[in-house]
């Protein structure tokens, strides 16, 4: 990566050069792309997500959104703590480790914060992962069988190996495509130090999402035979590798 920086009256950029020579503030902006018919509006996450296409390739535009009560009294500003602890450059420099380790995560492109007195608001743009679709839309489509899952389980195990904490790991943050299983939306994640307390609670997040997603339609042994003992082998598998 070539990382460079922009600033602008309280307003900071970080991008990775090497993908595009300059990004803007204009990159940040979804009327930017619709007016180049760049744009395609993507669903997902608090607010959504919106795919542009770029110089830098197709990518994913995501601006934070707060979540829960508090998002009644601010929907997108959060508390100023310094620029490092910015949601967005936290998981940029959080998903260049990721791309430094090898793992399969998005590919970061470029961070930005916009600080206003003690509060900001921030935005991301990532590499989109082409042609995927999500665990649980393979759910949804009787696609997930014991091969997906164990693929999934040893994907997870090479995230938790590195010490890679998920925040939010569940079924619609997955994504499968030709090329393997990717981890999405490293919001809150973080790197921390080796312990099954912490790798448990991911996995449990993730049982939680697919039998809210229905993951049990077929009966409560049926599910564990073919998707969460096949996806606990493989973590087993990717965890001693």
């Amino acid at each position: 990566m070539q990382e460079r920086t922009y600033n602008e009256h309280g307003m900071a950029i970080v991008f990775d050069a090497a993908l595009s020579g300059q990004i803007g503030p204009e990159w940040f902006a979804p009327a930017y792309w619709h007016a180049r018919n760049a744009l395609r509006a993507l669903a997902g996450g608090r607010g959504g997500v919106a795919v542009i296409t770029t110089p830098a390739g197709e990518c994913v535009l995501r601006h934070y959104h707060r979540g829960g009560l508090v998002a009644r009294l601010s929907a997108d500003r959060y508390l100023w703590l310094g620029a490092a602890r910015t949601r967005s450059l936290a998981e940029f420099r959080l998903l260049e480790r990721i791309a430094w380790l090898g793992l399969p995560g998005p590919a970061p492109v470029a961070a930005r914060y916009v600080r206003r007195g003690l509060s900001y608001t921030a935005d991301l743009i990532t590499a989109r992962v082409a042609d995927a679709r999500t665990l649980a839309q393979c759910l949804a489509a009787g696609a997930l069988d014991a091969d997906t899952a164990r693929a999934v389980g040893n994907v997870i195990a090479r995230f938790h190996r590195a010490g890679i904490w998920h925040a939010d790991l569940n079924a619609h943050n997955i994504l499968l495509n030709a090329a393997g299983v990717h981890l999405i939306d490293f919001d809150r994640g973080r790197v921390r130090a080796p312990g099954v307390g912490w790798r448990n609670g991911n996995l449990r997040r993730l049982r939680r999402s697919l039998l809210k997603l229905g993951a049990e339609a077929a009966g409560a042994e049926v599910f564990v035979s073919t998707v969460w003992q096949p996806l606990r082998d493989g973590y087993t598998q990717g965890w001693n590798a």
